[in-house]
């Protein structure tokens, strides 16, 4: 796995973990004033969690794998 991809499914895994901790401890997160509904969470974790998984297979299936010089 390229280091740029490792680099990626990291930043999606813990976006993910971030968001599961959200919906664990009910932390209220406020932005501008405004109170962010739990339910963002919710997607934000199916959809980070989906990237993160869809990138790590997609660059275990060796699909990005250097192009060999012979």
């Amino acid at each position: 796995m390229k280091p740029a991809s490792l680099l990626a499914v990291l930043v999606f895994s813990l976006v993910t973990i971030a968001h599961v901790a959200r919906l664990i401890f009910r932390t209220e997160v406020i932005v501008g004033g405004a109170v962010i509904p739990m339910w963002v969470s919710v997607i934000g974790l199916f959809v980070s969690g989906a990237l993160a998984v869809a990138l790590w297979r997609e660059a275990q299936s060796g699909r990005w794998s250097a192009p060999s010089i012979t």
